[in-house]
């Protein structure tokens, strides 16, 4: 079927892709203002919208049309702004909100980041090694509020995946599940809530750990699952049947990855299972949406961690390397695969 959009030349295209940062800056913005809440009752108009974030009227209007002109609002022929099903997902009591997300990808931390994609590409390191930082993580640690869109913005994205996950593989033989690297819970509180039988161990830095522990809690989920907080680094808990790692070794480098994963493979029974949440870096890259995912994620990761999106044979021998087999990939709609692996005995 052909496209209602005219075919661009290829100047047109790429002016297209130079100038999409406008659009990444202005839903920032409005993710911060609040906008999408502040439009749920219904339009309003650019005076109204200005008065309630401080904001100038006319700018304000000239971002929202920026947004009007990608289907985020909708302008009606009075000048006042409405929601679309996109707005109305960056509502913050949105169900599964997007304003976390967009608040940590298009926000200043990892926009600052990727300012510095010549640094990285010249010398292979991420960008926070150019400003003598040696963890990226520990950085998002010092600011409270950039801590908690992280939290958050992980835990958006995880409630998804915890339903697939939870549906899709057979936690029946399992007892105990270990999260390593768990964030605030979210993974583990949504597979313990489908299956009844499980407890299970969320496991962090102390920091995170902390606010693991009040989700847990918020959950009613305290009686089945524990929290520590440590560094896996140096070891991870034992005593699990299956343990967890969603978006965990993808932050990080082969030799920290091996060490993770041999800390994991050091506590494990030999009839204990690995699990690794992850994308599969496609075997050739191309204009589908899977590719742009694992080729955007794969450079964000080089930018922001000095991690890398992996291929299925860049994890089996990653696997194999911290002493483990792998045993079999679930795929799931959720945009991750469950990379199951055993360890060898």
């Amino acid at each position: 079927m052909a496209s209602d959009e005219p075919r661009l030349s290829p100047q047109a295209a790429l002016y297209r892709m130079a100038i999409g940062h406008y659009v990444s800056r202005a839903l920032a913005l409005v993710a911060k203002l609040g906008i999408a809440d502040l439009l749920e009752a219904g339009p309003l108009d650019a005076e109204n919208l200005a008065a309630s974030t401080e904001t100038n009227p006319d700018a304000l209007r000239r971002v929202l049309r920026l947004l009007v002109s990608v289907g985020v609002f909708r302008e009606d022929d009075h000048g006042k702004f409405a929601l679309t099903p996109l707005a109305d997902s960056l509502r913050a009591d949105a169900p599964m909100s997007a304003r976390p997300m967009v608040l940590l990808f298009a926000g200043v931390h990892i926009q600052d980041s990727w300012k510095e994609l010549e640094y990285c590409v010249q010398t292979g390191d991420p960008a926070f090694r150019r400003r003598g930082a040696t963890d990226p993580f520990a950085e998002i640690a010092k600011d409270p509020e950039d801590a908690a869109i992280f939290d958050a913005a992980m835990a958006s994205g995880t409630r998804a995946i915890a339903m697939a996950v939870a549906a899709l593989y057979d936690f029946s033989p399992f007892r105990t599940i270990v999260d390593v690297g768990g964030g605030n819970g979210a993974l583990l509180v949504g597979i313990l809530t489908t299956h009844q039988h499980l407890e299970g161990v969320v496991f962090d830095t102390p920091q995170v750990a902390e606010r693991a522990s009040k989700e847990v809690a918020a959950a009613g989920l305290s009686d089945r699952c524990r929290v520590f907080g440590g560094d896996f680094f140096d070891e991870v808990p034992s005593g699990g049947d299956g343990y967890l790692l969603k978006h965990v070794i993808h932050d990080w480098a082969d030799d920290e990855a091996i060490t993770i994963l041999r800390n994991c493979q050091r506590v494990m029974r030999p009839e204990a299972k690995l699990l690794l949440l992850e994308g599969i870096y496609p075997e050739r890259i191309d204009q589908s949406l899977e590719s742009r995912g694992a080729a955007a994620n794969d450079v964000n990761m080089l930018v922001s961690t000095g991690g890398r999106q992996r291929s299925e044979a860049e994890l089996r021998s990653l696997y194999e390397s911290a002493g483990f087999t792998m045993s079999r990939i679930v795929p799931t709609p959720a945009m991750v695969s469950i990379i199951e692996g055993v360890p060898r005995t």
